[in-house]
């Protein structure tokens, strides 16, 4: 039987994108709540703040304000007990070969996906991360 995710968090700043990518997240049933910050910093601000962390993050890399990679530099910064247990997944548009190699070389990212985020890639991810919940 599975376990639902507590939160999902969603950093994109494009409203039609996380119209999608919460339409597919419910459509998987897969989490108990879904958090959508349009920045980076908000998200930054919503992790400092929240006793309940996040299971997992999906991280565009083009984001107003601060981008994808400065998040991940405050994010390092977090003490650990704000990063406790979050998987991290970069959920980009990006066909950069550049940014995927940057991000294999950053510890807190477990994962570099492309858009668009469907129910087969949430299975995906939920089976690579979570494998004893899914």
């Amino acid at each position: 039987m599975k376990r639902k995710l507590s939160c999902v968090l969603l950093i994109d700043d494009d409203e039609a994108t996380n119209f999608i990518n919460q339409m597919a997240l419910d459509e998987v049933n897969c989490t108990e709540n879904i958090k959508i910050c349009q920045t980076a910093m908000d998200a930054l601000i919503f992790l400092k703040g929240e006793s309940n962390k996040p299971d997992l993050i999906l991280l565009d890399i083009n984001t107003p304000g601060i981008n994808g990679w400065e998040f991940l530099e405050e994010y390092s910064k977090l003490p650990s007990s704000q990063q406790a247990e979050i998987v991290l997944v970069m959920l980009t548009t990006s066909l950069n070969p550049a940014d995927r190699e940057r991000a294999e070389l950053i510890p807190e990212i477990s994962g570099f996906k492309s858009k668009p985020l469907s129910s087969e890639l949430i299975n995906e991810i939920l089976h690579e991360h979570f494998p004893n919940r899914f």
